[in-house]
């Protein structure tokens, strides 16, 4: 198993930002889970007859405990929803971290985070890591096609 944080919010429009936070610092959208009655995520693509045991199962399988899974599941089907991070290393752990705490998580758990392979997708600075591929240029071109071509469409 590999690392994971859960942070469980009052709502899904909540967790909803704290997803969007997530991803834009840079964590790839495959370890960034968002599970609500209103949107079930890979909780919903799990094995079970109804959306209740798809949850259970889903949260039994990230905490290891039938009991939390069976809590979460409560919480969920009552309103609240859940973010599920996979971070991978120190780095990623803290950004998670500071993002949920940022957002009011009223619940975090963790599990396996000793267990965390050194890959870096957070940004260790405070702008988004996309900048580092944009060209600063005076040019009024928006694009990068369309600066590699500007000086051809005179």
């Amino acid at each position: 198993m590999s690392a994971v944080l859960l942070a469980v919010f009052n709502d899904h429009g909540a967790a909803d930002l704290v997803r969007a936070s997530l991803v834009r610092d840079g964590f790839p959208t495959d370890r960034v889970e968002l599970t609500a009655c209103c949107e079930l995520g890979r909780a919903g693509c799990g094995p079970g007859n109804s959306p209740h045991d798809k949850i259970i199962q889903y949260f039994h399988a990230l905490l290891g405990n039938e009991q939390n899974a069976e809590l979460l599941a409560g919480r969920v089907e009552s309103g609240a929803a859940t973010i599920t991070v996979h971070p991978r290393g120190t780095i990623e752990t803290r950004r998670a971290n500071e993002i949920i705490a940022a957002a009011g998580a009223v619940e975090v758990a963790e599990r396996d985070m000793g267990n965390q392979r050194l890959e870096h997708a957070a940004a260790q600075h405070e702008s988004p890591w996309i900048l580092n591929f944009l060209f600063h240029s005076p040019s009024k071109a928006d694009c990068l096609y369309c600066r590699l071509f500007e000086s051809n469409s005179d």
